[in-house]
Order: structure tokens, then sequence, then C-alpha cells
């Protein structure tokens, strides 16, 4: 946690609400943890804060919680293998197009993984992509 900043509304500058509260406070708050659920649930209690007055927002406009994935390695070797069996289906599929038969493959790379967030309103729940490329030889 960020040590808190204090502003003192009515020290060194006009304030045309002077009938608000003296002081105000901001502090940033930082959590690591591999346990999602339970950051989640904390996030959500946030808006019991706002019912005692405290309120709650980002430093920036866009400020949003960020969720890091950290598993990779253990979904490679999966993902890697769905991604030969349909690259397999497809090439299958253009050598029956092309009255061919599918050989074995000339040359495959695994190509690059991304990891992105499913939409704005889940950072926690991510997609994980390979794009793996291919090359089958084929047979008359």
């Amino acid at each position: 946690m960020a040590v808190p900043q204090i502003v003192d509304r009515q020290a060194g500058f006009y304030d045309p609400n002077a009938n608000q509260l003296r002081y105000t406070a901001s502090s940033t708050v930082t959590v690591y943890s591999s346990n999602v659920d339970l950051v989640h649930q904390a996030m959500a209690k946030l808006l019991e804060l706002s019912k005692t007055g405290i309120a709650i927002a980002g430093q920036d406009y866009d400020s949003k919680p960020e969720f890091i994935f950290s598993g990779l390695n253990e979904l490679k070797p999966d993902m890697i293998e769905e991604a030969t069996r349909n690259a397999r289906e497809v090439a299958t599929k253009f050598a029956a197009d092309s009255d061919s038969k599918l050989g074995k493959i000339k040359m495959a790379s695994q190509g690059q993984f991304s990891i992105t967030d499913r939409d704005s309103n889940t950072p926690y729940i991510k997609k994980v992509r390979v794009v793996a490329t291919v090359d089958y030889y084929l047979s008359d």
C-alpha cells in the first residue's frame, strides 16, 4: 500500500465548497495473489466502503485492475497438441478437396502464444491462443 496523500482543502488555496470535509486522503493499494477468486470477492466488497462515506476511485480515467496470467507453461503441451490436431483436420479437408492424400508433416513451427483479457469487463478471465504452422506432404 502506498503512503496516503493527505490534502488540507483549507490550506493555501481558495475552496468554493467550504462546507465539504477539510481533509481528503488518497492511497493506492496493490495486491499480488494467486487466489484470483478471493481478490475478486474483496473488490466486490469495496462497494460496502461507499456506504460509509468512503469514495473509491481510480487515479486515472481508465484505471482498472490488472490480472496477470502466469500458467502458460502448464497449458503449452495441450495447446500444441490441439493446434496440431486441428491443423491435420484442416489439411485432410484440403487434401480431400483436391483429390490428394495427406502425407507426413513436412515442417511445423509453434508460433506465438498470446494472452489477452476475455473482455474489458472481466480482466480476471483470460484468452490464451497459439498459432501453429504445419506444412504437410500431399500425394496424388
